[in-house]
């Protein structure tokens, strides 16, 4: 999931050569943007000199960016708070999406609570599709797991599953979720539905071997670890399905019996 983007996703946009004084925001939006990916510390210099200099909601899209990319996550979520702040009444997918952004910097800025005031602004726009609606779900339960509170995030999770069942993050999620609350035949089935989406994920594929382990089915939890293993051997979840394969190895050897040694016949003196 694009889960930091701002709704004006500028990647293929070219930089003007020269700045003129009467340079529409838009332009200078663009060209900021541009130096994030380039020099994200001087993009934060640039954005807050426009800032003073009257930029305001466009300025303080920029801004956010650049704190992203240097991963400062809480000032990005308070930038992202105030764009918000000065979105058009008219302009309710924009504001909704700025609350996002600001919902996802506060998870990683450690502060779910935060991410949960965020999301719920989010929601309230009227103008809201069911896409970002279910993305907004989605975002909300994550914050919820992060606060240990697993049956308010199975209520977003539901609902997210609902609102965009082609998302294979909120199938591999509640999959996840069904596995810490104990209900493996739902882990097993959601984490179906995510791989048949995105089948060749390593994390749905992990999470996948793990469950039919759970299950007993160990000859498809060794099949899904080396696929792991083999198509994703320097992330994460190759190292820990390596480490899934040791433990299923030591399950699948009988334990030797250590042999003792005989005992000699002592002769009667």
């Amino acid at each position: 999931m694009n889960l930091l983007l701002p709704i004006m996703a500028l990647a293929a946009v070219q930089a003007p050569a020269a700045v003129g004084p009467q340079e529409p925001p838009e332009t200078r939006y663009r060209r900021c943007a541009d130096q994030v990916r380039t020099n994200p510390a001087q993009a934060v210099d640039a954005a807050n000199q426009w800032l003073v200099q009257g930029g305001s909601l466009y300025a303080r899209q920029c801004l956010g960016l650049a704190y992203v990319a240097l991963e400062r996550w809480e000032p990005a979520a308070t930038v992202y708070e105030q764009a918000a702040s000065e979105v058009p009444a008219a302009q309710d997918a924009l504001r909704a999406d700025l609350f996002v952004q600001a919902g996802n910097a506060w998870i990683a800025a450690a502060q779910p609570t935060r991410a949960i005031l965020a999301f719920d602004q989010a929601l309230t726009a009227p103008g809201l599709t069911d896409e970002l609606r279910g993305e907004v779900h989605l975002d909300r339960a994550r914050a919820l797991v992060a606060l240990d509170n697993p049956a308010g995030a199975r209520q977003d999770l539901d609902r997210a599953v609902q609102l965009v069942p082609a998302d294979p993050f909120a199938w591999y999620l509640s999959a996840a979720l069904a596995r810490r609350e104990g209900n493996l035949s739902r882990a097993r089935v959601d984490i179906g539905r995510a791989l048949e989406i995105a089948p060749d994920n390593p994390d749905m594929q992990l999470l996948a071997g793990t469950l039919a382990g759970l299950a007993g089915d160990l000859q498809e939890a060794e099949r899904l670890y080396r696929r792991v293993a083999e198509r994703a051997p320097d992330g994460a979840a190759g190292r820990a399905a390596r480490a899934s394969l040791e433990t299923l190895r030591e399950v699948e050897t009988p334990a030797t019996v250590p042999q003792t040694a005989p005992e000699q016949s002592v002769s009667p003196q």
